[in-house]
């Protein structure tokens, strides 16, 4: 079955840097669009990133335009989240999502999930 893998969250402090990753296996991982969700307590989950099969198309959500980047490496099956100039307001559980549908923002847009990581940042 579809599993998608995420590592590299934790405690950083405001203006650092993190580097998430999201490790697929049981799909043909070059074929799928990746996204980055992210969800914080009491909030909907909110997008972050995309980039189709490729790499030569992505699309930031307004908030993380700019500080994030999002990227894949299909000969590891693994897409990539660098987050830069970290806020408070960054902090939320990460989730990595596969659809093989390029273009989609929304969470019911992605068919494929993963189990999430914790970011926090400190002020």
């Amino acid at each position: 079955q579809v599993q998608l893998v995420e590592s590299g969250g934790g405690l950083v402090q405001a203006g650092g840097s993190l580097r998430l990753s999201c490790a697929g296996s049981g799909l043909t991982f070059s074929n799928y669009a990746m996204g980055w969700f992210r969800q914080a307590p009491g909030k909907d989950r909110e997008f972050v990133a995309t980039m189709n099969w490729s790499g030569r198309s992505t699309d930031y959500g307004d908030s993380v335009k700019g500080r994030f980047s999002i990227s894949r490496d299909n000969d590891k099956k693994t897409a990539f989240l660098q987050m830069n100039s970290l806020t408070p307001e960054d902090t939320a559980v990460y989730y990595c999502a596969a659809n093989y549908l390029y273009g989609g923002r929304r969470w019911t847009d992605f068919g494929f999930w993963g189990q999430g990581t914790q970011v926090t940042v400190s002020s």
